[in-house]
């Protein structure tokens, strides 16, 4: 009787094993591909709105960016850094203190605005790279030319 109960309680986990091992064969057998499709970069495009040509010294110029991303990974951050090409100015966002060029700086959100301080009497040429977590980078580049200011005529003091 004990060998009859050993033989079942070995059959019973015989079939046990048996049916694992076919369902982990179908399941592995329904996977044609090698490679599992699993998204690993988000690419993004960059959306500036139109900025003035011309910038007179000490004047500043508002530049709207928005990151569109085609997916949404949480973990993904983006950055920022900027190189003057020609001339002379300060890039800063909102009130922070201006950024320093090639140095990369996190951004908060995906819209925000930087304002250009001209510090120059000629042209200016700046860009702007903005890179996420992923290595994906695009470059915006601006140009300003010098406005002229027209002289203040003083008439007569009557």
């Amino acid at each position: 009787m004990k060998n009859m109960m050993h033989l079942s309680q070995m059959s019973f986990g015989t079939i046990v094993l048996g049916l694992m091992a076919i369902l982990g064969i179908i399941f592995l057998s329904g996977c044609e591909k090698e490679t599992l499709d699993i998204q690993e970069t988000f690419p993004f495009e960059i959306k500036v709105m139109p900025v003035p040509k011309d910038i007179a010294m000490g004047e500043t110029a508002e530049i709207r960016i928005s990151i569109i991303s085609n997916g949404n990974f949480t973990e993904n951050k983006y950055y920022l850094r900027y190189f003057q090409n020609d001339g002379q100015g300060t890039l800063r966002y909102f009130d922070h203190k201006p950024y320093l060029p090639n140095d990369l700086y996190p951004l908060a959100q995906k819209e925000f605005r930087l304002y250009y301080t001209s510090e120059a009497l000629v042209a200016q040429n700046f860009d702007i790279w903005i890179a996420d977590s992923f290595g994906n980078e695009k470059q915006l580049s601006f140009q300003f030319n010098n406005k002229k200011l027209s002289p203040i005529i003083i008439g007569p003091v009557r």
